[in-house]
């Protein structure tokens, strides 16, 4: 077994983290390479391997510092904000951390965070308890408003048998009938915790139903395709991931003005084409690989991309922060919950949903990883 393959073996568990991760020996040349790390400096290890570092970052002076102190002292050393310059003079801000490691071919080990990216990972993740806060006070809510509506309900049957005045009763049925809509409300709440049943799913085959769905229900919608048929299958709940993307292309459908009740339009659209040109309202689902990202503080090598893409009249800018927080919504009739649990469910399957919107176009983006067994399941 050489060297090369040593280190490799070694410290194969760093290929599985998020941040980039350089291995470099005492003269400063890179022996292994991160998928991270490849991905942040936008070139391959095959081109880096047995190259000088300065190669690959140049020669900041903070960074020389650190390198020397570190090979000379044998001590960590982190810098901060270090300017990088990569090719065709891209400028990198990062933060550094040199540590000195014990291994036959590597001596330094250096984890490289882009200052941007840390703090747009700071920011989901205060956003990310900020929305489950908000979701487990609904919940809490939800199980103690649930309780007394039963009671109300219970109550108001028992006293419209006790009615012989017909007028009267009909004050009763409306009581009933709004604890049932509560009732529904508070059930819709309670569905987004359920535990998964994770299976192999066909993401296609998925926004098939949805389309079919869509189309049903809104005929002056068209739905059209824009599909990476080459994605494998991934491993996710198959009814959660239908209810997530039927939220969202409802809400989009209904942002863009949809008749439910309104006849269908020729053919229903069955060929999912496009009509542009004719203000026409149209939802596209488009189907995307994803490589080397990042999802819930996780590293993946392969992910799906699925975006669900309306020309409607984009969310107002005062709620478009807040379109995931319960009973936040757009309409005035809507109750605000559609979104929250399509979030919860895509949240459920280690992904993520971000959503960004102007006049005459919204894309809601998830990213749902694809595990390793089912990329070799594609590979083979």
């Amino acid at each position: 077994m050489n060297d090369a393959t040593q280190t490799l073996h070694a410290f194969s568990g760093l290929d599985l983290l998020s941040s980039a991760v350089v291995l470099v020996d005492a003269k400063l040349i890179i022996r292994h390479v991160n998928p991270a790390a490849e991905n942040l400096f936008a070139v391959s290890s095959r081109q880096l391997l047995g190259q000088p570092l300065q190669r690959l970052v140049g020669d900041p002076p903070e960074l020389s510092a650190a390198l020397d102190n570190a090979l000379k002292n044998n001590w960590s050393y982190t810098g901060h904000n270090i300017l990088i310059k990569l090719a065709q003079d891209v400028l990198l801000h990062v933060d550094c951390t040199v540590t000195p490691v014990e291994n036959h071919s590597a001596r330094l080990l250096l984890e490289v965070r882009p200052i941007d990216q840390q703090l747009k990972a700071a920011r989901e993740e205060q956003l990310a308890q900020q929305q489950q806060a908000n979701r487990e006070l609904v919940r809490n809510l939800a199980h103690e408003i649930k309780n007394p509506l039963g009671g109300i309900r219970g109550s108001a049957q028992l006293l419209e048998r006790e009615l012989a005045s017909e007028p009267l009763k009909e004050y009763t049925q409306v009581i009933i009938a709004e604890a049932d809509r509560l009732q529904t409300l508070m059930q819709r709440l309670l569905s987004s915790h359920r535990v998964m049943q994770p299976a192999q799913v066909n993401i296609h085959e998925i926004l098939e139903r949805v389309r079919r769905l869509i189309h049903a229900e809104y005929h002056n919608i068209s739905v059209r395709r824009d599909y990476d048929t080459s994605l494998p299958d991934i491993t996710g709940d198959r009814e959660q991931l239908i209810q997530a993307i039927l939220n969202i292309s409802r809400n989009a459908a209904q942002a863009i003005g949809g008749n439910p009740s309104g006849p269908p339009s020729g053919q229903g659209d069955d060929d999912g084409s496009a009509h542009p040109g004719t203000g026409k309202g149209e939802i596209i689902f488009r189907t995307r690989a994803a490589r080397q990202v990042t999802l819930a503080k996780k590293h993946h090598a392969l992910a799906l991309e699925l975006q669900v893409i309306d020309n409607g009249p984009g969310i107002a800018e005062e709620i478009r922060d807040k379109i995931f927080y319960p009973l936040v919504s757009g309409r005035e009739n809507g109750s605000g919950l559609g979104l929250t649990i399509a979030q919860s469910f895509v949240q459920q399957h280690g992904g993520t949903i971000e959503v960004t919107s102007r006049p005459g176009h919204t894309c809601f983006s998830l990213m749902l990883p694809v595990t390793r067994k089912n990329r070799n399941k594609e590979e083979s």
